[in-house]
C-alpha cells in the first residue's frame, strides 16, 4: 500500500510539474507576442487615412509656407475600393504638407509612407515624409513616379519627445511645385535600425546643435558671480555693521562733514 501511494504522489507532483512548465511557456510566449505587437503598433492616428468627412481627415491638418489657393492645395481622397489617399498640390513653388503631431517615447522608430509624384521639380526638396526638425526627411522623390515606399529612422532619447509628421513638397528654404499622393502612413518603434539603413536620425543630437551656445565660459561666470558677491559684503559691513570698529572713524569723519555743511 505505501508503495501504491508512493507511485500515486510521484505521478500528481510530476502532473502538477508539467502543468507548470506548460502554463510558463504559454504566459512567455503569450508576453512577447503582445510585446512585439506593441512594437509593431502604428503610432500614427489615422495612418491609413480611412476616417474623415467632406475633403479632411480626421487628425491630420495642413499647412504651407505660402498658404494661399492659388500657391497650395491639399485633398483627401477616400475609396470604397483601395487604400485612401492624401493629396497635396504645390501650384507655385512652397513648402506644402499635411501633418500630425505625436508625443513619442525614447527609442528608434520607422518613419514610413507609400507615395507617388507628378511633375515634383527637380531642383529643390522633393515629396518626403518628414518631421518637421532641421531636416529630417526619407529620401526625397522627383518628377513623375509609380507608389513607392519610403522611410527614415529616427532615434529619440531622454524623456521622450513631441514631434510633427509631415507628407510633403518642398522643405525649409526649398521650396519646389508639383503633385504628391500618400497613402499607408506609418510609425511603429522599433529594436534598432537594419544594418546599413538609410537614412537614419538623432533627434537630441540634432536639437542639441540648433540649441544657441552660451555667451561666456563657466570660468568668467563664476568668477564674475564671486566679485560681484566681495562687493556686496564689503557694502554691508561698511554701511551696515556698528560692531565693525576699523570704519568708523570713517564713517564718523563723513558725519562731520555733513553737519558742518
Amino acid at each position: 500500500m505505501d508503495m501504491i501511494a508512493y507511485l500515486h504522489s510521484y505521478r500528481r507532483r510530476r502532473a502538477i510539474l508539467l502543468c507548470a512548465v506548460f502554463l510558463g511557456a504559454m504566459l512567455a510566449a503569450v508576453s512577447t507576442t503582445c510585446r512585439a505587437a506593441a512594437e509593431q503598433k502604428n503610432l500614427l492616428l489615422n495612418g491609413d487615412f480611412a476616417k474623415g468627412s467632406e475633403d479632411q481627415p480626421d487628425l491630420w491638418r495642413t499647412e504651407a509656407w505660402i498658404n494661399k489657393p492659388d500657391a497650395f492645395l491639399a485633398h483627401w481622397h477616400s475609396y470604397p475600393d483601395k487604400p485612401s489617399e492624401l493629396e497635396v498640390d504645390n501650384l507655385q513653388a512652397d513648402d506644402g504638407r499635411w501633418m500630425q503631431s505625436l508625443t513619442v517615447q525614447p527609442g528608434w522608430y520607422q518613419l514610413s509612407v507609400d507615395l507617388r509624384t507628378e511633375n515634383v521639380g527637380a531642383k529643390e526638396s522633393g515629396a518626403t515624409i518628414s518631421v518637421m526638425e532641421d531636416g529630417i526627411m526619407s529620401a526625397d522623390i522627383h518628377g513623375t513616379t509609380d507608389w513607392q515606399r519610403v522611410t527614415l529612422y529616427l532615434k529619440v532619447g531622454g524623456h521622450g519627445a513631441d514631434i510633427d509628421v509631415a507628407l510633403r513638397i518642398g522643405g525649409f528654404g526649398s521650396l519646389n511645385t508639383g503633385k504628391a499622393f500618400f497613402r499607408n502612413a506609418s510609425l511603429v518603434r522599433i529594436d534598432a535600425p537594419p544594418p546599413s539603413a538609410t537614412p537614419t536620425y538623432d533627434l537630441n543630437a540634432i536639437r542639441q546643435q540648433g540649441a544657441p551656445a552660451p555667451i561666456g565660459s563657466p570660468i568668467s561666470l563664476a568668477f564674475t558671480f564671486v566679485a560681484l558677491a566681495a562687493i556686496a559684503w564689503a557694502g554691508w559691513r561698511i554701511f551696515g555693521d556698528d560692531d565693525f570698529r576699523i570704519f568708523n572713524t570713517f564713517r564718523a569723519a563723513m558725519s562731520g562733514r555733513s553737519n558742518k555743511r
